[in-house]
């Protein structure tokens, strides 16, 4: 799933020049992506309350395998596009859910690791997939990494269904489901500024990650051909910053957050050193690292600040995620035929990384968040609507 989220990034100029189009219009598969994301990560979990999550995640792997069997055969640039957001649709109700029972798995204390890891998993894409996806996509065309997704998703509903354990019955039983408690659980204030820090990361590493061929190729000089191992580097620095933030994140969360305002000064230097091909290289790896490091804490204090159980509030991490990666993506791909042409996605990530500082800063004005004091309790279940 990671990896079909980033892998239109490497793919750009294959994908633009099968359905004859511009490598700006076919970022629309990113962004349009990103759009099914924000809506299905809240909505379709909202939808499903009353099943098994063993269900839930087993079923959003099946579509997400049928949608990319459309996007892997169709040559219409318009069914691509659907075809991506049903996609992002069962990706986001996949992560919401997974992020819920990684940290019922994990235990108390231990949701953040766990977070970091699941997270982790999703940012290892970024090192294996996405970049062995531009290499095959370069030597037998786009689809063929759209077939091997598919046949993937298959197998992992398979491993999920039998290895992912049921939900707890009797005395353990979680409390009864609403759409009423759930709606509920996002009263707190801290928990929208955790979505608000969400939205403004993503949005300041996605419209660099997204456009990496224009702004590594056009305009640092990097040949196409080298782009996959761009890709590595950030793929290795968004996976060891993951794991490292998720267990870091336990007994010092805020200086995790704090740590994700380097993405300001990363991006800035892009901005200004990125028409040297050294430079911009390490300096996107660098984004890797630092840019999403901040995630498994994120979502750990999203679940954490709208109360046990609830999973809207993890959702809405990852519809924020998202909603930051839409936003980043259709203004660097408008931005892009503009005179700013392959500046555009190191400015508009500048712009965006800065917008990161304030409600990191109020955070910090709520108190030393590596405390369980600030603990806000889910309301007691109400009727089901």
């Amino acid at each position: 799933m990671g990896t079909t989220e980033f892998i239109v990034a490497g793919l750009l100029p294959e994908l633009a020049a099968d359905f004859g189009t511009t490598e700006a219009r076919a970022g629309l598969a990113i962004t349009t992506f990103a759009v099914g994301m924000i809506l299905g990560a809240p909505v379709l979990p909202m939808l499903t309350l009353r099943l098994s999550r063993r269900v839930l995640l087993t079923s959003a792997l099946a579509v997400y395998a049928a949608a990319h069997v459309v996007s892997a055969a169709t040559e219409s640039f318009g069914l691509l596009l659907a075809s991506r957001f049903v996609a992002a649709v069962a990706t986001g109700t996949f992560w919401a859910v997974a992020a819920v029972v990684a940290a019922r798995i994990a235990g108390p204390g231990r949701a953040s690791t766990a977070l970091g890891i699941v997270l982790g998993g999703g940012m290892l894409s970024t090192v294996v997939g996405v970049p062995l996806g531009a290499v095959a996509g370069q030597a037998i065309g786009w689809r063929g990494p759209f077939w091997a997704l598919a046949a993937l998703a298959v197998l992992a509903a398979v491993v999920v269904a039998r290895q992912v354990p049921a939900d707890p019955t009797g005395a353990d039983a979680r409390p009864r489901p609403s759409v009423r408690a759930e709606v509920a659980s996002l009263r707190s204030a801290r928990l929208w500024l955790v979505l608000l820090t969400c939205a403004a990361i993503n949005a300041g590493v996605m419209s660099v990650y997204s456009f990496v061929s224009p702004l590594l190729g056009g305009r640092a000089g990097l040949g196409v051909s080298l782009v996959p191992l761009a890709l590595v580097l950030f793929g290795l620095g968004t996976f060891v910053g993951n794991l490292a933030g998720g267990r870091l994140g336990e007994s010092r969360p805020f200086a995790v957050l704090a740590t994700a305002a380097g993405v300001t000064l990363v991006t800035v230097a892009l901005l200004t050193v990125a028409t040297s091909t050294v430079p911009a290289v390490l300096l996107f790896g660098l984004l890797g690292l630092v840019g999403l490091s901040a995630n498994p804490v994120l979502v750990a204090l999203a679940v954490r600040f709208g109360g046990d159980g609830a999973t809207l509030p993890s959702a809405m991490a990852t519809s924020m995620f998202n909603a930051g990666t839409a936003v980043g993506t259709a203004v660097t791909g408008a931005l892009l035929t503009t005179s700013l042409g392959d500046a555009s996605p190191a400015l508009v990530g500048v712009v965006a990384a800065a917008l990161v500082l304030v409600p990191v800063i109020l955070l910090g004005r709520h108190g030393r968040l590596a405390r369980g004091g600030a603990h806000r309790r889910s309301p007691a279940p109400s009727a089901s609507l």
